[in-house]
């Protein structure tokens, strides 16, 4: 199939060569026609030899690449692309026995720029990234069924409401993770319904939390509250602004039969730091991208610092802290400074036991570094 061209500019070609799935607008010397939002487009250097085939976009960011072989963008590729992604989680143990939500689609990490799909128990939640793959669901789909799963959702970036693509969904979608068990809403839920992102940080947590009490700040749905119970807590409170994400963390405890040591507190995060005058063994902070675009870094750097600062002063002597940031454009220095300017500034000792990331199941490709959006630390702090 002869896609439409887009020319890129003489000596922007290197970050193609190189594999970098995106390209700017700024790259872009020309195109063979007036291109739609979503068309599949093929990539020419200025002497008009091939280098990649992409998803077009109209804003800064011009085209998402899908493969660096002049191949044609079919059922085909889409089932291979999914069932290789499928069979790398294999390798992963996901799913198993203790655990069956997992990513299985993680875009750029996983060759499908543009796109995630996540995995609770037997329902999949698309999530597409690009009008592209936007345009590709029903293809998308196909592979999904062709390796066994039956109930699919599509769930928009946005406002847009969540649909059911393929058989019946409920609201809530038990799930299992290194043993927990949660209710996911993948319906009406952040993201895709849950944090996976977290899985390995939270059994991390469950290790150091015996006889501690915990503050889980940012809670959401409980996943770290439930964890650090699980794993022996004294007591753990969970703060979140959202009355409905907190009616399920007190759900999720209740199905841990960690409900006695649970508390669940409505308040936003900072004024009720600042304020409170209780001390706790270990906080963590997770909360939402605080920068989803470079211009807005800069006050983001400065909410992490203040955040940060907040938690550190209300831990007790030898406490310690999981700190994190999903935002994409705070890289890990600019995270650390930041936090190493709140250990300042409270004037206490501050030691970085762990430095974390997301689970194997969401990779960064080498070529593309931006896919390592999650960062974190255990701080312990004296």
């Amino acid at each position: 199939m002869m896609y439409p061209w887009v020319k890129i500019n003489k000596g922007r070609e290197k970050s193609i060569e190189r594999f970098h799935p995106w390209v700017f607008s700024g790259s872009v010397h020309s195109a063979e026609r007036d291109l739609q939002e979503g068309e599949i487009v093929r990539l020419v250097d200025f002497e008009d030899a091939f280098l990649a085939i992409g998803h077009f976009l109209s804003g800064s960011l011009s085209v998402k690449i899908l493969s660096f072989k002049d191949i044609e963008i079919n059922q085909k590729w889409f089932d291979e692309r999914i069932d290789e992604a499928a069979k790398r989680r294999i390798t992963l143990n996901l799913p198993s026995k203790i655990s069956d939500t997992y990513r299985l689609v993680h875009a750029e990490g996983d060759g499908m720029a543009g796109v995630i799909i996540d995995v609770y128990a037997n329902v999949v939640v698309i999530q597409p990234h690009s009008s592209g793959m936007e345009q590709s669901l029903v293809l998308i789909v196909n592979s999904l069924k062709k390796i066994g799963f039956t109930k699919i959702l599509h769930k928009p970036v946005g406002k847009e409401k969540t649909e059911v693509l393929l058989g019946e969904v409920n609201e809530n979608v038990m799930v299992k993770e290194n043993g927990a068990k949660y209710l996911v809403d993948p319906i009406q839920g952040q993201k895709t319904g849950f944090f996976i992102d977290q899985r390995d940080n939270r059994h991390l947590l469950r290790k150091y939390a015996e006889g501690k009490t915990v503050l889980n700040v940012f809670s959401y749905t409980g996943g770290f509250s439930v964890s650090a119970l699980l794993g022996g807590a004294k007591a753990a409170w969970s703060l979140d602004s959202a009355s409905n994400a907190l009616g399920i963390c007190d759900e999720n405890a209740r199905l841990n039969n960690v409900e006695a040591k649970h508390k669940s507190i409505k308040a936003d995060a900072l004024p009720y730091l600042q304020n409170m005058h209780d001390k706790f063994d270990v906080i963590v902070l997770d909360p939402p991208a605080f920068a989803k675009h470079k211009r807005a870094r800069h006050n983001a750097i400065q909410a992490y610092r203040r955040i940060n600062e907040a938690a550190i002063n209300a831990l007790e002597n030898r406490g310690l802290l999981f700190t994190f940031s999903c935002s994409q454009v705070v890289t890990q220095q600019l995270f650390y400074d930041a936090v190493a300017s709140a250990a300042i500034n409270s004037k206490r000792s501050v030691s970085v036991l762990h430095r974390l990331r997301q689970p194997a199941d969401h990779p960064v490709s080498l070529f593309h570094p931006e896919g390592e959006y999650l960062k974190g630390m255990v701080l312990r702090v004296d």
